[in-house]
């Protein structure tokens, strides 16, 4: 009973060491035959074993449990018919030793313990014909109501002119054009920039665009200007201005303030 300490007798204790290499189940039959304790479980002498510390001889997770015995003939007949397929083997041998103890499972563990190969890969050979070949497939109206119609596009398709607006507010568009980088058939721009090198040329080496009036969605080429990187700090919350935050009519003159701070350390460096 559960909370309830159980007792063993000398002889008892005394038969239970002595049988402990047993498999708990049949350890427990044979206990339960020689003493008459229905008040003993399996789990009961599993659990005295290891207090016990008894050991029972089978290495820590290999072929755990009850391993099923072959003959000398049994395990001939299986080397020499190890390559069928593993139902038709287990059935041919279940037959022709009239052995209902074994399983499809338990020969394919044998077959791999003993490292018996069949001959087969998984893979298609090169050549092979796929079941379906030649065959009209019949008709499923489930399957039917979810196929994709002649000229569909899926609804994830982002296809040149699409656009989208990323976490931080800026424009992504994608364009009808070579991506120079993965060779994909379209690529995926920030928009503000794309539109911006179309009216000015390519933004110059040590330059980032920069939003003027703070709203990234605008991506018209007059809202954005190409500034140092190096004014960036002078620009953001930690330098106490935060441009991007600022009322519109003081955005120019913190601007106008970072560019001839910037000048200024250009030429001291």
């Amino acid at each position: 009973m559960k909370g309830q300490r159980i007792t063993y007798t000398a002889e008892e204790m005394r038969w239970l060491e002595a049988n402990r290499m047993m498999i708990v189940s049949d350890y427990h039959r044979a206990f339960q035959a020689a003493f008459d304790r229905p008040d003993i479980s399996q789990q009961n002498l599993h659990s005295l074993r290891k207090r016990k510390g008894w050991k029972v001889g089978r290495e820590p997770g290999r072929f755990a449990g009850r391993q099923t015995k072959y003959s000398p003939a049994e395990m001939a007949w299986l080397r020499d018919n190890s390559t069928m397929e593993v139902k038709a083997w287990c059935a041919a041998f279940r037959e022709h030793f009239h052995r209902d103890d074994t399983t499809p499972a338990k020969l394919h563990s044998l077959r791999k313990r003993m490292g018996w190969k069949t001959g087969r890969t998984g893979h298609f050979e090169k050549g092979a014909a796929p079941w379906s070949k030649g065959k009209k497939l019949p008709y499923n109206a489930n399957s039917a109501a979810t196929r994709f119609k002649k000229g569909q596009m899926p609804h994830n398709y982002r296809g040149p002119g699409h656009e989208s607006t990323d976490e931080d507010g800026y424009v992504w568009i994608v364009l009808d054009q070579r991506n120079p980088w993965t060779g994909a058939a379209t690529w995926r721009v920030h928009k503000h920039r794309h539109l911006w090198e179309q009216a000015n040329g390519p933004v110059p080496d040590g330059h980032v665009l920069k939003c003027l009036d703070g709203d990234r969605s605008n991506s018209d080429p007059s809202n954005w200007e190409a500034v140092p990187i190096g004014l960036l700090p002078r620009l953001n919350g930690k330098s106490g201005r935060n441009y991007d935050e600022a009322p519109s009519n003081l955005k120019p003159t913190i601007m106008a303030i970072a560019k001839l701070e910037h000048r200024a350390r250009e030429r001291r460096a």
